[in-house]
């Protein structure tokens, strides 16, 4: 690992060195290293570019690592990862992508990440995206999550994209069994004529399902945020859809939730918020002594934490 891989862990993965447990690092298309142990199985897929990553059944207290770095300009990067989590497990997963492109031409990672969750497993999953370099090559990256809870599963799903990522395009579904839960969490910033769409699908099949998804996002400068989750009851539960954006600059953000219930029993909300940030709230920080753009940046930080 050279001085450019190690930052771009530590800002995906909070990696700084080899972690602990059980990992899988792809760099330039290619695995670089990995680690299985006894409760958590990592294999090369043999049918397309990705891995299986298997969970034993009771594994508890365990941590997967599955980053992926680009540091070649021009690379377009796919990936398959599949994940199988046995019964009663209760595990966190990080993963990330980080793109260091100096050259001119487009460097691209498209992942497609599908969990299957076993009954009453819990899983933490938290996806990083930063891109960096002094190229003028566009950094592109467009993640997919698809994830199955059965009966009694949960899943938080935490997505993040830090900065410097010119154009994605994001897609995350999720279909819950009976008392399943999921809380998937989205924060997005982006600046100069970046592109940010996100479209998502939480399907709420089974009897006491439970879903809250959380979108917040900063618009900066000339960049465009299309946002569209969707949440459907097909049963009865409850599901909650919060959008919220902070516009600045020339940015342009839409939001358009939607909600569908299937049952009569499904309850179902969405809210959707867009503005810019209140001047009142810039004075108050400024009063204790911090410039104009350190309170903007302030309130920025609190914001998408």
């Amino acid at each position: 690992m050279n001085q450019t891989d190690t930052e771009l862990l530590r800002q995906i993965a909070d990696m700084d060195g080899v972690p602990q447990g059980a990992y899988n690092i792809r760099k330039d298309g290619a695995l670089d290293s990995r680690r299985s142990t006894e409760t958590i199985e990592i294999s090369t897929k043999q049918d397309k570019p990705g891995i299986d990553i298997r969970v034993k059944a009771g594994t508890k207290g365990q941590d997967v690592h599955i980053p992926v770095l680009l540091t070649q300009s021009g690379l377009t990067d796919l990936v398959y990862n599949d994940f199988f989590i046995g019964e009663d497990c209760d595990v966190d997963i990080i993963a990330g992508c980080g793109i260091h492109n100096d050259g001119c031409d487009t460097t691209q990672h498209d992942g497609v990440h599908t969990f299957y969750v076993g009954k009453n497993s819990k899983v933490r999953y938290t996806e990083k995206h930063y891109g960096e370099g002094e190229g003028s090559g566009k950094r592109v990256m467009n993640p997919h999550t698809i994830v199955y809870l059965e009966e009694g599963a949960s899943i938080q799903l935490e997505t993040v994209q830090i900065k410097g990522v010119d154009h994605t395009k994001r897609y995350t579904k999720v279909e819950m069994g009976a008392n399943a839960e999921a809380v998937v969490t989205e924060r997005l910033l982006t600046h100069a004529e970046q592109f940010a769409e996100s479209k998502m699908d939480v399907i709420m099949k089974g009897e006491g399902a439970r879903t809250q998804v959380i979108s917040r996002s900063v618009a900066q400068d000339q960049s465009v945020q299309v946002f569209y989750p969707q949440v459907v009851g097909d049963a009865p539960c409850f599901g909650h859809v919060q959008c919220d954006s902070i516009i600045m600059g020339q940015a342009k953000v839409s939001s358009i939730p939607a909600i569908t219930a299937n049952h009569m029993d499904a309850q179902l909300i969405h809210e959707a918020a867009i503005g810019k940030i209140a001047g009142d709230q810039i004075l108050k920080l400024m009063t204790l002594g911090l410039t104009e753009e350190e309170a903007e940046q302030k309130i920025l930080d609190g914001f998408l934490r």
